[in-house]
């Protein structure tokens, strides 16, 4: 009996086992068949890479140690390189404007409020107005890249500073950022070093060689570009590791600064409407004392900057995210029509005339393209009868083949075979000639006496007779 017994059991352990594993395979093909049915997640788009490091670090080298406030007020100009040139004009037509009142002095140009925050420093516009094309691209560069374009400063500043050209000073104040945990780090893992002014709103702007404050370059292939700074504002400067240091300049107009640990520039509200009255920034979309970014200077509110592609100029984009980012349309785009022209009634009168050449057998042009060929086809058939709308060349040659046209030789015997009636005049002319020549001398005309000298003068000097 213990047999059939052991049998029962081990058949029931049997079919159990088979009913776990079933439960198991089943439900692994249903979670298989749940993660084929399900979206894969959407890929990240692939960000555009401009320039590579080498380039960005080629050039943010003249700039790199600027002072934060200073820096970011730079880049963000940059972004806008037509202002910048203008902007450079005025202040070197106006050298000895600077600080807050060669800003409030510029109020009314039509310039980006970075912009017009630069001319208190018209050192940094001198530089910057040597080479436009090197602006245009370090505000691509910003615009495209700027954690990029915020690394690069960083390993320059590093580089700089351990080179011992970058310390604390009475012109200003170097400092590392602390992170949250205490380890002060960036987003590459390096220390991020902070530069700023020694006394509130008070700026110096330093001046100095890339090709040597970095210590040694490392890469050969960019060099770092160099603009001497014009001595006019460097008067007696004085020269501390590797850095020239001019005038004291009023700072309060910078009302931008770099959020090292977001990677963008803050602006400073408050600060901002002080100096842009007629460009205002609305209170209400102010995040006062909440943002909290680490770089921030004072308690008043702040905003992440954003560029205004309205006072681009018409400057194209480098990349292809600020292409179709920045070239919408802007408000009111839709009503520059009726400043051109256009209207329901003109285009109605358009489409009237376009009618009626069609039925007089007009084909009317359907683009510039076709309008243009058809203008140089009929200067050409003009240019067939009188050289009009044709080259010099083309004229003459038009000229010659109308003239043997019009024009036949005169030594052509057969040229009246085919005309009887020509033939018979020519003949009739001849008997003519004949008839006259045969009349009376008494029906001819009396003709005129004729009086000559019976010798002819002498000529003088060496054409005389001889005889």
């Amino acid at each position: 009996m213990r047999i059939p017994l052991l049998c029962a059991l081990s058949a029931a352990l049997l079919v159990a086992s088979n009913a776990s594993s079933a439960g198991a395979f089943s439900k692994a093909g249903t979670m298989a068949a749940q993660a084929a049915a399900s979206p894969a997640p959407a890929a990240a788009p692939a960000r555009e890479v401009l320039f590579g490091p080498e380039e960005l670090a080629q050039v943010v080298a003249p700039i790199a140690l600027y002072p934060d406030p200073l820096l970011a007020q730079v880049l963000m100009g940059a972004t806008y390189p037509g202002d910048v040139a203008d902007a450079a004009k005025w202040s070197k037509a106006h050298p000895d404007e600077k600080g807050e009142t060669a800003v409030t002095k510029v109020a009314d140009q039509p310039w980006d409020p970075s912009v017009q925050a630069l001319v208190a420093f018209p050192q940094v516009l001198d530089m910057l107005g040597q080479d436009p094309a090197w602006v245009q691209k370090l505000g691509d560069a910003f615009l495209a890249q700027s954690n990029d374009v915020m690394d690069a400063v960083q390993k320059l500043r590093r580089q700089a500073q351990d080179a011992g050209n970058l310390s604390s000073n009475e012109q200003q104040k170097v400092s590392t950022l602390p992170a949250l945990d205490g380890t002060p780090t960036g987003a590459d893992g390096e220390t991020v070093i902070v530069i700023e002014p020694s006394e509130p709103d008070v700026i110096y702007v330093p001046a100095y060689n890339p090709t040597t404050v970095y210590g040694s370059w490392a890469y050969p292939y960019y060099p770092p570009m160099y603009y001497p700074p014009p001595a006019y504002y460097y008067p007696g400067g004085a020269f501390a590791a590797g850095i020239f240091w001019g005038v004291a300049i009023s700072g309060g107009c910078c009302w931008g600064n770099m959020n090292w640990g977001g990677g963008d520039i803050d602006i400073d509200i408050d600060r901002y409407n002080e100096f842009n009255r007629n460009n205002q920034i609305n209170g209400g979309d102010r995040n006062r004392g909440e943002r909290g970014d680490r770089g921030s200077r004072g308690e008043g509110g702040r905003e992440k900057w954003n560029h205004n592609a309205a006072n681009r100029d018409g400057v194209p984009y480098r990349d292809q995210a600020n292409r179709e980012r920045n070239g919408r349309q802007m408000d009111g785009a839709s009503n520059r029509q009726g400043f051109r022209g256009e209207s329901p009634q003109r285009s109605q009168q358009r489409d009237q005339a376009r009618n009626t050449m069609s039925d007089r057998g007009i084909k009317p042009a359907t683009s510039n393209v076709d309008a243009r060929n058809q203008a140089r086809t009929a200067q050409q058939q003009r240019g067939q009868y009188g050289g009009q709308g044709m080259s010099n060349s083309g004229a003459r040659n038009s000229a010659r083949d109308l003239d043997r046209m019009n024009t036949q030789p005169h030594n052509n015997a057969f040229r009246d075979a085919s005309r009887p009636s020509s033939s018979n005049l020519s003949q009739q002319r001849g008997n003519y000639s004949r008839n006259s020549a045969s009349r009376p001398s008494s029906s001819r005309p009396a003709s005129r006496p004729v009086s000559r000298p019976s010798r002819p003068p002498m000529r003088s000097g060496g054409g005389g007779r001889r005889r």
